[in-house]
């Protein structure tokens, strides 16, 4: 994974997506191999970490996860601001999650930076005998929105890596983030001019 202390750019990826679609799991999964069968929902904005190497570059991938707002539409533009990357999970077994992509995509380009790049996530692909959503729906969706466009599996670990590889390498493709100085933690955008700080320890919250 690389030192988390020392990295050249940091990249601020969201989640985004209906309750229940496996966000938290993709980022356990991804920031730390773990998966929880404990579905309680945990309230209140999160997020992990991880450090890649894309490049020649050692890129801090932040990753925020909704944790459980989006139940109650209280996302605000502080959860996207800085934001060069964005996950939109729905479960493939629950074609309602699927039918709010577009409303979701909607609010995300309201709020976050124009050239974001974005990834539509079908997961939960372990169960494709209760598949509600077909592959190539889903994938005509993506590319007519310009999205790209993977199936995973948080619980058996399938294309989890990808997912957040393939944005984070679009992000560094397009010139998106911010060099760092080490161990300095900043909001990102494409473009660098007048970026905002952000903390690094955000508060979490606990399960209930």
């Amino acid at each position: 994974m690389g030192s988390d202390e020392a990295y050249n750019l940091v990249f601020k990826v969201v989640l985004i997506g209906e309750s229940g679609v496996g966000k938290s799991n993709l980022l356990a999964r991804f920031t730390k191999n773990e998966f929880n069968h404990d579905s309680r929902t945990t309230i209140g904005v999160e997020f992990s970490s991880r450090t890649v190497q894309l490049g020649g570059f050692t890129i801090k991938a932040q990753i925020w996860d909704t944790a459980g707002l989006e139940r109650y539409r209280a996302i605000t533009s502080a959860y996207y601001r800085g934001a060069v990357g964005a996950l939109l999970v729905f479960d493939i077994t629950k074609h309602l999650t699927y039918e709010s992509a577009e409303r979701w995509l909607k609010e995300l380009y309201e709020h976050a930076d124009p050239n974001i790049v974005v990834m539509l996530v079908g997961n939960k692909s372990d169960l494709e005998s209760e598949r509600s959503v077909p592959t190539e729906e889903a994938r005509d969706f993506a590319e007519k929105n310009g999205l790209l466009y993977l199936e995973t599996s948080a619980l058996e670990s399938t294309n989890v890596e990808a997912a957040f590889n393939n944005v984070l390498t679009e992000i560094h493709r397009k010139g998106g983030g911010k060099k760092m100085g080490r161990g300095s933690i900043s909001a990102l955008s494409f473009n660098n001019t007048g970026a905002e700080n952000t903390e690094e320890s955000k508060p979490c919250c606990r399960n209930v």
